[in-house]
């Protein structure tokens, strides 16, 4: 059975909780931590669930706002359920369908 994985970015909670409201209160710890992200990155940081994250970003973000990653990132695996497929006994199995076939065109000279 396939499982379904997906994941909650809670920066902008904890950013609250710590009272900074803003993406440009980031900014400035992360510049003293070495990371050094456009105005642009931080806001879609804060704004946005990030596909792909490097750690000394993440490990930059648990100094500053002094978490965890497990509180930054909510993480959630759930049992995919199985497709359904139609299956009835009554049709004719695809197998003995004879495949559909063009007719060559046939041109007759004008009499």
């Amino acid at each position: 059975m396939k499982r379904q994985v997906s994941y909650q970015w809670r920066l902008r909670e904890v950013m609250a909780v710590h009272g900074m409201f803003s993406a440009t209160d980031l900014a400035g710890p992360l510049t003293e931590r070495g990371i050094t992200l456009s105005s642009v990155q931080v806001w879609r940081l804060v704004t946005q669930n990030p596909e792909r994250l490097s750690l000394p970003v993440l490990a930059a973000l648990c100094d500053i706002l002094d978490c965890s990653p497990s509180d930054l990132i909510a993480t959630r695996a759930e049992n995919a359920a199985p497709r359904r497929t139609a299956t009835g006994e009554t049709g004719t199995p695809a197998a003995q369908i004879a495949p559909i076939r063009p007719k060559r065109a046939r041109i007759r000279p004008e009499q």
